[in-house]
């Protein structure tokens, strides 16, 4: 079986071509960061009008890395939320013209499933397996029982921890994109240790996050430095709000691990998947809770951790292999969350947090 997927849910437009052997025939991504850095963020309008410039050229390079040609295809595959919906708009539009002109089934597929699947195509992980996804948008912590199967045990009650990096990357004039930026500041710390920073929820029951408090208590030092960092200060303080971060996501996976334990006894991978995933420190920190309790840990490729069409592809053979499709009236959706039955959390400003997971 052989599936395009297509990826176009934020600011990467990506294309690939994915078998049910697992192998990655092409996966080809365009980056939008220089579009978007100088606005210090995403601008939805731009980065839906570099998909409509650019995805055709990059599934036509797709194909032709693979060899293939349309009618040599399965199925096709997209990101159908949640995301930027005048993105998401443009890859369903593309994979339903290329379904309906040869005669091909068509699956939408949620950019949530497609990161929690990604370490299926990978290491071959079976279910079920306790997911840590997180990203610029997701914090989220997930039993994943089968296909379409996911059952909620954490979420962030205010910002997903990829963008309490983005948000500290700004604080500190690092600049965008956060994440590996403030890796790049934390590896270069002479003093690590040098400012205290909170642990928000660490030892709290439950498996919720939070970062917002975080967040502020970067701005405070930045302040108590008079807004004027040298080097070292930014390296210190990116230091300190990493290893912060990992630890409370170490604190909360190992609740999450508890509880998983308890509805499957038999065990399970940790795996942790999204943009944030990317981090070495973070994944370090995981693997060894994973060690200490036992679990097989299980992370992505660094590059197939951020947003990719691969993913997508494969998400889509999961699916399919099931025999399920998608008609071609299926609308876009800005939010899709993994797991609908699970109750909406209120934060601390009295209303709903991630309400796209």
């Amino acid at each position: 079986m052989i599936v395009l997927g297509i990826e176009t849910s934020c600011d990467e437009t990506a294309a690939a071509v994915v078998t049910d052997a697992r192998e990655i025939r092409a996966d080809v991504v365009l980056s939008q960061l220089d579009d978007h850095t100088p606005y210090g963020g995403v601008v939805p309008e731009i980065a839906a009008r570099a998909h409509l410039e650019h995805l055709d050229g990059l599934i036509r390079r797709a194909m032709d890395e693979a060899g293939i040609g349309f009618g040599d295809l399965d199925a096709v595959a997209a990101t159908g939320g949640p995301g930027l919906i005048g993105g998401v708009i443009v890859g369903v539009m593309t994979a339903k013209a290329i379904a309906a002109a040869r005669g091909l089934p068509f699956v939408a597929v949620n950019h949530l499933e497609g990161h929690a699947l990604t370490a299926r195509l990978t290491d071959d992980v079976a279910f079920p397996y306790l997911l840590l996804l997180v990203s610029g948008g997701h914090c989220q912590l997930l039993a994943v029982e089968g296909v379409g199967r996911y059952r909620r045990l954490g979420t962030t009650i205010d910002d997903a921890v990829g963008e309490a990096f983005d948000k500290t990357a700004k604080l500190l004039g690092l600049g965008y994109p956060g994440g590996p930026l403030v890796e790049k500041a934390a590896a270069r710390a002479t003093n690590p240790a040098r400012f205290e920073l909170p642990r928000p929820m660490l030892g709290r029951p439950g498996c919720d996050f939070s970062f917002s408090g975080l967040k502020t208590a970067v701005r405070r030092h930045v302040e108590e430095l008079g807004g004027v960092l040298s080097d070292a200060d930014r390296d210190d303080l990116a230091a300190a709000f990493q290893a912060t971060v990992a630890e409370v996501l170490a604190d909360r996976c190992a609740r999450a691990i508890r509880r998983f334990k308890e509805d499957h006894p038999q065990g399970g991978a940790l795996v942790v998947a999204g943009g944030v995933a990317a981090n070495k420190a973070i994944r370090s920190r995981l693997s060894t809770l994973a060690e200490k309790q036992r679990m097989p840990f299980v992370a992505p490729p660094l590059r197939l951790c951020t947003d990719n069409a691969a993913m997508i592809a494969w998400a889509g053979i999961e699916r399919f292999r099931l025999g399920e499709s998608d008609p071609l009236n299926f609308a876009p959706r800005p939010r899709w969350p993994l797991d609908p039955t699970a109750a909406p959390v209120i934060g601390r400003a009295g209303v709903g947090a991630g309400v796209k997971a």
